[in-house]
C-alpha cells in the first residue's frame, strides 16, 4: 500500500492498517494515568481526567472504522538510558506530526494519538486556565483512549519488543 510507504519513509519502522472492531480496548487502563508515573495526571488537556472520561474517549475512538498504526523503534546506550529515552520519545512525536500531515491531505476526518505525555508546550494551559496552545499538535497517548498496546501491536502484526537497548513507541491515525 502507497500510504504505508510513505509512512515509512517519513520515519517509521512498521506500519498496518486494522479495523477498529479488532482494537483492545481496556477501560482499566486509566488506573495506570490514575497513578500519576508521568507526573502529568491533570496537568495536560490530552492526559486524564482532563482528555475527558474514559468511556467517552473510547466511544470517539470506535466511531472511526480504521486506524492507521505506526511504531518507530529506538537504540538505546543501556536500559537505564532515560536521557536517550526522553529524546526518542521528542523523535517520535515530531514523526507523529509529520504522519499526521499526511494522513490530513489523505482524510479530512482523523484522530491522532501517539506515545507518552504531550510535550509541546513547556507548561501546560491546563495548568494556568488557558486553553490548549497547540492543540493541532496534542496529542492524546494510546493508553488515555484505553487501548492496550501490546494487544494492538500483536493485532496489527507488528513487535511490541525489538530488543536489548532499544526503546519501541506507537501512534495510531483513526479515520473512516
Amino acid at each position: 500500500m502507497k500510504l504505508i510507504e510513505q509512512i515509512k519513509n517519513l520515519g517509521a519502522h512498521n506500519a498496518a492498517i486494522v479495523e477498529v472492531s479488532d482494537i483492545p480496548f481496556e477501560p482499566s487502563l486509566i488506573d495506570m494515568c490514575k497513578m500519576n508515573t508521568c507526573g502529568n495526571y491533570g496537568k495536560s488537556w490530552v492526559c486524564p481526567p482532563l482528555s475527558g472520561e474514559i468511556d467517552d474517549l473510547i466511544a470517539r475512538a470506535k466511531q472511526y472504522k480504521r486506524m492507521l498504526v505506526f511504531q518507530a523503534v529506538y537504540p538505546l546506550e543501556d536500559s537505564f538510558d532515560i536521557e536517550g529515552m526522553f529524546a526518542a520519545n521528542e523523535s517520535f512525536r515530531k514523526l507523529t506530526v509529520d504522519i499526521d500531515r499526511v494522513c490530513r491531505a489523505e482524510w479530512t476526518d482523523i484522530l491522532t494519538l501517539s506515545a507518552g505525555k504531550c510535550a509541546i508546550c513547556d507548561e501546560c494551559g491546563a495548568i494556568t486556565n488557558e486553553p490548549c496552545r497547540a492543540p493541532d499538535r496534542a496529542y492524546a497517548a494510546l493508553e488515555a483512549y484505553g487501548i492496550f498496546v501490546s494487544k494492538l501491536a500483536e493485532v496489527s502484526g507488528i513487535k511490541y519488543i525489538n530488543g536489548v537497548n532499544t526503546v519501541t513507541y506507537f501512534g495510531g491515525i483513526l479515520f473512516n
